[in-house]
């Protein structure tokens, strides 16, 4: 299913950004 693909890549995406935003701003924790 191409939706379920987006959902997915979008997930993705989005879990690697925060990574990095919690990376860069550590004191957020």
């Amino acid at each position: 299913m191409i939706f379920f693909d987006l959902l997915a890549a979008a997930a993705a995406l989005a879990s690697i950004a925060y990574l990095v935003y919690a990376l860069l701003k550590p004191e957020k924790f």
